[in-house]
């Protein structure tokens, strides 16, 4: 089926080339570099932000890797956490560098990674995550600021354009902060293009969720509101990071490579974090509100959720990992 992908928010008339998507055959290399929807047959959502990079999301199979190949797309930069396809990536001459970042911004240093490899690396190069809606748009954005090849007016009606959600305030914010680098910054600039991250996803992930638990227990501590001494976190929106943590870990090979268990206690704590989000969305905070029982449950599950697994797979000493009857790491 083909997959024709429309923004989900307006954008004015003049930023758009035309009022429908573009195939990638249409769009000469020298083409102006106004943002524009595309069509394809095997990509979820592309955006084509500039003659040189391209937003979307992930390709799955041979026939998407094939379209990529014939688009005339060299380079392919994930910056979701799963493991690249790397081995049907090769089998299409294409090079994957992975250099994955979360839902609540881009860090600086990836950032600067970014765009370095926009600048340097073969193009076109075709940056995805999973859905091509959030991270990717983002990353392209800031990205082609960074390295010059955008003005930073340009970032946020790109992410507009993609349909990424404005509850992803830190990707919103990194896309309004990009500013360029400079060439001599970038060409001096030392930066390693993984096909596979060094770091495991999995351990991102965690330093991710022990994050964002930290912040979800000083706003339960603050009555479910933005406590005093941080009142920059917005608790519906710290809630949504914490499902997409969890949808993120679930996702990856590591995790489907653990017991049943495991996983049977991510998929909770996803379902609660979502009941989370839900609940404080649905939760007017005028004064004298107390806030629903059920926030508090949610939370409560995450956490028992955590600890248990914790105990079973993460706190068992070393020696115990690989002894018979031991977990299954």
């Amino acid at each position: 089926m083909r997959i024709l992908l429309f923004a989900a928010f307006a954008v004015p008339s003049a930023f758009l080339q035309d009022s429908g998507p573009r195939s990638f055959a249409s769009l000469p290399p020298e083409a102006p570099s106004a943002p524009v929807r595309l069509e394809a047959d095997h990509l979820p959502n592309p955006v084509r932000v500039h003659p040189r990079v391209i937003s979307g999301g992930l390709p799955e199979g041979e026939e998407a890797f094939r379209e990529l190949r014939d688009l005339g797309v060299r380079t392919v930069l994930s910056v979701d956490g799963i493991t690249p396809d790397v081995a049907t990536a090769c089998k299409y001459g294409l090079r994957y560098v992975h250099l994955p970042h979360g839902y609540d911004g881009i860090p600086a240093d990836r950032v600067n990674a970014l765009a370095k490899a926009v600048s340097e690396l073969e193009g076109p190069i075709y940056i995805h995550c999973h859905h091509g809606k959030h991270r990717s748009p983002a990353a392209a954005a800031t990205a082609c600021v960074a390295a010059g090849l955008l003005p930073p007016e340009d970032a946020v009606p790109i992410l507009t354009l993609a349909g990424t959600s404005p509850k992803y305030r830190g990707l919103y914010r990194s896309a309004e902060r990009a500013r360029p680098l400079g060439d001599a910054f970038l060409k001096a600039l030392a930066v390693e293009f993984p096909e596979k991250a060094a770091i495991p996803p999995t351990a991102e992930a965690m330093i991710a969720l022990e994050r964002t638990q930290t912040y979800i227990k000083a706003i339960a501590d603050a009555g479910w509101r933005a406590p005093a001494d941080h009142p920059d976190l917005d608790p519906a929106h710290e809630a949504l990071l914490f499902r997409e943590q969890f949808a993120e870990l679930l996702r990856t090979e590591e995790t489907r490579a653990q017991p049943d268990e495991y996983r049977r206690l991510l998929r909770d704590s996803e379902q609660a974090a979502r009941d989370l989000e839900t609940g404080l969305r649905g939760w007017t905070t005028t004064t004298g509100s107390e806030p629903p029982p059920a926030l508090r449950r949610a939370a409560e599950r995450i956490a028992a959720n955590c600890t248990a697994c914790h105990v079973r797979f993460r706190d068992v000493p070393l020696d115990e990992q690989t002894a018979p009857g031991g977990p299954d790491r």
